[in-house]
């Protein structure tokens, strides 16, 4: 197997719609079934790509998620508008959360989607700056 491309799938997250918030995750994990992927790595995209859809839905102005299949990889881009991640250390840090007090009483923001992200991907990239966030993450086959 190489690193030839096979499949992408793109979702956009509107920011602060919660009641679509982990469709796009939901879709990716479908889609994946449907490829026969195993059953591990499901699970692994699944969690990577509600975290980054719910940090979109939360702390950005909106955004798209894409998942690129490869024949030895998936890669998840997370793409989003403004206002960036002030100090992404402690963004990483598990319970540290920006969150307003609306969305965590929703029952978001409770400081885990870097940390579940990190946890979950074999390789993990993030710009970030005032304009937009870019995560970048790797799940290896």
């Amino acid at each position: 197997m190489g690193d030839r491309f096979l499949k992408r799938y793109s979702y956009t997250v509107i920011a602060n719609d919660f009641m679509l918030a982990g469709k796009g995750a939901s879709s990716i994990k479908s889609n994946l079934k449907s490829l026969g992927i195993n059953a591990s790595i499901i699970r692994k995209t699944a969690i990577i790509s509600y975290e980054a859809e719910i940090n979109i839905a939360i702390h950005s102005y909106g955004g798209k998620i894409h998942c690129d299949i490869y024949e030895n990889k998936i890669v998840i881009i997370c793409e989003d508008i403004g206002p960036g991640i002030s100090d992404v250390d402690m963004a990483f840090t598990e319970g540290f959360s920006t969150a307003t007090e609306r969305v965590r009483e929703l029952g978001f923001g409770a400081g885990m989607g870097l940390p579940n992200i990190k946890k979950y991907s074999d390789r993990l990239e993030i710009k970030t700056d005032s304009s937009g966030t870019k995560i970048t993450v790797t799940v290896c086959l």
